[in-house]
């Protein structure tokens, strides 16, 4: 740690080279209303004193401030303007070629109360940002009543497969964070994650394709940033949610949201829960090669039950108008239970049967988790320079448990063997810990300086207790029984200069970490020790060609580490054909992005992409040639190369119509020598489609319809069919804008299904898979409570990315 922490004040130190003094300079506020308190999201205008001409505009921060940069010497004057408010005009004012700070400024209450006249403001679905895709969820009909899993499966570019491995622009590798913060966690424990949260609890997905060196230097594909709601209105105030689903089987949910904000002291929290039904149906008919072949045909039908309770309370503290404590406390406690039937069909052929394998299941999980976070944020200067802090910890606490039954039988139904039973206990633990602060300032008029420095501490211990039972006893299965202990320790230190030209922006930034990590099967003795340190740079490059033409390049270099459920060794059998194993022995990945964009019109956007991933982590299928099983498992393949081009068009054909239109096309390629005894070679061009409409039909109620399509695609060893779905919805304001009522169809033609077969050579199987996915949905909303305070600060804690590897 000493020697990154030196490593970032040397390049600290090369950054001051870039301060050169230009001619340019800065004029900055801060608005006011008539108590004192900061006004965001006002509308400011600079305009010379000459012409009147419109030189740029700015948008306040919830801090009440704006600023206009790159601006020279010249007289003039500022207008403000904010619905609800007086406008509000400055006199004159001269600027030199030094920075220049504005009086406050107050503006006063409209006093005029329009009747006759309705105005209704709603944000885009999907918004394209300099840096990052944005959909807003908060508005969306489509989006309610639905997990976050399924609204994320909504997003341009992003899909997730039967297995919750979550992609962007067909590759996946994505870090999936929450509020700005990683959340630690596997694939699987993300998507677990997302799975009990509830659309209602959040605002915006930020797809960022090729992140900046501030963020952690995981996810291959880019990053996706899920930002939940917090509270923007002051006072005593809340909202309340109810929502109920019916498919197949039925789920609802409901949630309380409350904020209270003085001068000194704002109070915030929520609390969410959630009953879920869902039915699943697998089908896999495989051929194990032989002298002769034999042929497996199973069919498969689960039922899950869930249950969640999420919750968050936060305080901050305003010490004085530059400095703010903050205590953040989130947790969940969710319990489910699944039964499994499971029956294949066993011969030299699929017309004859010769031998069966019945297998049933019931399990059960129970997930809590606590998280704490400590955080303190102090603006330093007038020119906005700012440094926060953030202590956090986190404990995870799970059970699972379940019973299995194996019934082998002849054909003509008589028993082969006795009856096989089961079971497994597996306790898990995880503690995190992390500490990061935080730093930016302006070295100069046009040069913008970010450093940090980060550290976490993690250690997960999975304990696999199985038993079977035998003389109507239970006894320890010592050839699966096993402990696994993992122990990782991340420090890193981060930089970003950005330097404001006349017309181009220029962006370089380095990231430093080193990892350390311990994996230890306790039983069989086995240790996996392993210390590195990685530099990840960055660039980027934005040039400004017109008022309606921007180009823009970036450069990144990535890592991967293996999740904690990839590392764990333990074996789960689904009966014992088909059975899941981990991998104590993958590598990380790293992979270099490349991607140029260009923008029209601040709207429509074309992205092309590269990049090239070695030992890329891939989940695979693959033959057991001794046992005639499949089974999945993680495994470094050689290389992964994906190029591609993404275009986002959204067109207003007329003022009640707004449409956005994704299309992403993307050519993979995977190579690995040796992989199981064979070599992989894939490659194939595959493209994705996603479109969403929104029709106002009288002011007040509102429709959407949302359609995606995915066409088919090779992925390391599988092969994977076309899917295509159709959603809609119907919105209702009511009570004066303070309840919401809103309907929606999820799956119209229950057509989202998968269908895998394999790109592993010498291997073939047909695998099905359907979820409950047409639902109906209706909920309800609303708002009480004072609405003139500004918003709650949004916390992003430490120890986010961690915490999604954790199962819930």
């Amino acid at each position: 740690m000493k020697s990154l922490y030196i490593l970032l004040l040397s390049i600290f130190t090369t950054t001051l080279s870039f301060a050169n003094q230009p001619k340019q300079s800065t004029i900055s506020g801060i608005i006011f209303d008539e108590q004192s308190k900061p006004v965001d999201y006002v509308t400011v205008g600079l305009f010379k004193v000459s012409d009147s001409a419109l030189v740029k505009t700015a948008l306040t921060t919830p801090d009440g401030k704006f600023e206009f940069v790159n601006i020279t010497a010249g007289n003039y004057f500022v207008r403000a303007n904010m619905m609800g408010y007086s406008k509000y005009k400055s006199n004159p004012f001269n600027l030199t070629e030094s920075n220049l700070v504005l009086d406050k400024i107050i503006l006063k209450t409209e006093g005029k109360t329009l009747n006759t006249v309705s105005i209704t403001a709603t944000k885009p679905l999907i918004e394209r940002k300099v840096d990052k895709l944005v959909m807003n969820v908060e508005n969306s009909s489509v989006a309610i009543g639905s997990t976050a899993l399924e609204v994320l499966q909504k997003a341009p570019g992003v899909t997730v497969d039967q297995n919750d491995n979550i992609s962007m622009q067909g590759k996946q590798g994505v870090l999936v964070m929450l509020d700005g913060k990683q959340t630690y966690m596997s694939n699987a424990d993300v998507a677990n994650l997302l799975r009990n949260m509830q659309s209602s609890e959040l605002e915006t997905i930020e797809l960022i394709t090729n992140p900046s060196s501030k963020y952690p230097a995981a996810g291959n594909s880019g990053i996706i940033n899920i930002k939940t709601k917090k509270n923007k209105n002051g006072g005593t105030n809340g909202s309340v949610t109810l929502t109920a689903a019916q498919g197949k089987n039925f789920r609802g949910n409901a949630g309380l949201n409350l904020n209270h904000r003085t001068n000194k002291v704002n109070v915030f929290g929520n609390y969410n829960y959630g009953f879920f039904t869902n039915s699943n149906m697998l089908t896999i008919d495989r051929i194990s090669n032989g002298t002769p072949d034999t042929y497996f045909s199973q069919i498969g039908n689960s039922y899950r039950k869930r249950q969640n309770n999420n919750f968050k309370a936060g305080l901050d503290y305003f010490l004085d108008k530059k400095n703010t404590f903050g205590f953040l406390v989130t947790g969940y406690l969710n319990t489910g239970n699944e039964n499994t039937d499971n029956n294949t069909l066993i011969g030299p052929s699929f017309s004859q049967i010769d031998s069966t394998l019945t297998s049933n299941s019931i399990s059960s999980n129970k997930y809590n988790n606590l998280s704490y976070n400590l955080n303190y944020k102090s603006i330093l200067d007038t020119a906005g320079s700012e440094l926060s802090a953030d202590l956090d910890y986190s404990r995870f606490n799970g059970k699972d448990i379940a019973d299995y039954e194996n019934d082998y039988r002849f054909a003509n139904g008589n028993r082969i063997r006795p009856l096989n039973l089961i079971r497994n206990t597996t306790p898990t633990i995880i503690d995190i810990k992390a500490f990061k602060v935080d730093y930016n300032t302006s070295l100069s008029k046009t040069v913008k300086l970010e450093a940090g420095v980060k550290s976490s501490w993690v250690k997960t211990d999975n304990d696999l207790r199985a038993e079977e039972l035998v003389n109507n006893a239970w006894q320890n299965d010592v050839r699966r029984s096993n402990q696994f202990v993992y122990d990782e320790n991340v420090n890193a230190v981060y930089t970003n200069v950005n330097k404001q030209f006349k017309s181009t922006s220029v962006q370089l930034g380095l990231r430093v970490e080193q990892t350390n990590s311990t994996g230890n099967l306790i039983t069989n003795n086995e240790v996996v020790k392993r210390s590195y340190v990685d530099f990840f740079p960055t660039l980027f490059v934005q040039q400004t060609l017109s008022k309606n033409n921007q180009v823009g390049f970036s450069y990144s270099r990535r890592i991967d580490r293996p999740s904690y459920d990839a590392l764990n060794p333990f074996v789960y059998y689904l009966d014992e054909y088909t059975y899941n194993k981990g991998n104590p022995f993958l590598n990380p990945q790293y992979t270099n992005n490349f991607e140029v964009s260009y923008t029209f019109m601040q709207k429509y956007l074309l992205s092309v992409n590269y990049s090239q991933v070695n030992d890329v982590i891939t989940e695979v299928l693959l033959p057991d040639e001794e046992r005639k099983a499949l089974y999945q498992t993680n495994a470094n393949l050689a290389k992964n190369v994906s190029y591609g081009a993404n275009l986002n068009i959204p067109i207003k054909p007329f003022k009640w119509w707004d449409m956005n239109n994704n299309l992403n096309v993307f050519h993979l390629i995977f190579e690995s020598d040796n992989l199981a005894g064979q070599d992989l070679r894939t490659g194939k061009t595959s493209f994705q489609f996603k479109m969403q409409h929104t029709f106002i039909i009288v002011p007040g109620l509102t429709a959407e319809l949302s359609g995606s399509y995915e066409s088919p695609l090779d992925y390391g060893t599988l092969s994977i069919g076309s899917r295509y779905f159709v959603d809609m919805g119907l919105s209702k304001s009511l009570f004066n804008k303070k309840a919401g009522l809103k309907l929606a169809l999820s799956d119209v033609f229950n057509t989202n299904e998968s269908n895998i077969t394999s790109a592993y050579p010498g291997l073939k199987y047909d695998l099905y898979q359907k979820n409950d996915t047409q639902l109906g949905r209706i909920s309800f909303s609303y708002r009480f409570g004072k609405n003139e305070i500004k918003p709650a600060r949004r916390r992003s804690t430490g120890t986010e990315s961690e915490q999604g590897r954790m199962k819930n």
